[in-house]
């Protein structure tokens, strides 16, 4: 009887985790660049004096959905959206390389590139730094230029170049901040060939009518799971009354 309240308890603990997700994804479903997470559920069995006494459920956020979402226009010049695959590099808190699709960059009091969610932009240099004077744009190959208003007949000049990483061969993983890691350390490659869109924003890739659809879904197993709770608790009051009688 154990065995089947334990692998109903790891089933609502379960559905509780997927609810978690879920709700995440649906309070981005309007954040620049955000990647619906995606979970992984698997059973777990627990070894025993028999192979395989018990069966339970682990559920965990293992990757995301990487198709891309819709570019949106802005005009803005420090507004990219990322073509294809590839993933802008930017510093994570503790300093490390990490990757993201946000491209709503800025330029800080100090004169460094970040993007909405704060994270510095890096370059073939490390994090991005421009002249505070001037107009910043960003090029379709990821160059960042800076012009002055005063005399735009000269051409913009070149201060830095975005990495623009190519997740291709690599694994790579979504941690709790957001930001794209490779998985067991290390730093992807530049995607020489990896363009951008200036101008535009990507929006994300959550679909809020098929995130509503799930929601119903998971809460209608959630309801079945505690049924079962209940079911094995009536079992056993049966089987205890029935001992009774012997």
């Amino acid at each position: 009887m154990d065995r089947l309240i334990y692998t109903a308890l790891s089933g609502l603990s379960a559905s509780m985790d997927r609810q978690r997700v879920i709700a995440s994804n649906m309070a981005n479903a309007q954040t620049i660049g955000f990647r619906a997470e995606l979970m992984d559920q698997r059973a777990v069995t627990i070894a025993g004096e028999q192979p395989e006494v018990r069966a339970q459920q682990q559920a965990l956020v293992r990757s995301a959905d990487m198709q891309g979402g819709e570019a949106v226009m802005t005009s803005r010049p420090l507004d990219i959206a990322l073509d294809g695959s590839a993933l802008l590099a930017v510093q994570a808190d503790d300093g490390s390389e990490a990757y993201t699709r946000r491209g709503d960059l800025s330029v800080r009091a100090d004169g460094v590139v970040v993007n909405g969610d704060g994270a510095m932009v890096i370059g073939e240099a490390g994090p991005i730094t421009v002249p505070l004077t001037g107009r910043i744009s960003v090029t379709p190959s990821g160059a960042v230029t800076v012009s002055d208003p005063a005399t735009p007949d000269l051409p913009a000049i070149e201060v830095a170049q975005l990495k623009l990483a190519s997740p291709d061969g690599s694994q790579i993983a979504k941690g709790v901040d957001g930001l794209f890691r490779v998985v067991g350390g290390g730093i992807l490659p530049t995607d020489e060939a990896a363009t951008l869109k200036p101008g535009y924003l990507e929006q994300s890739n959550v679909k809020p009518t098929e995130v509503l659809v799930e929601m119903i879904d998971q809460q209608r197993l959630f309801e079945m799971r505690t049924k079962l709770v209940t079911t094995a608790k009536t079992i056993d009051e049966s089987g205890a009354r029935l001992m009774r009688l012997i």
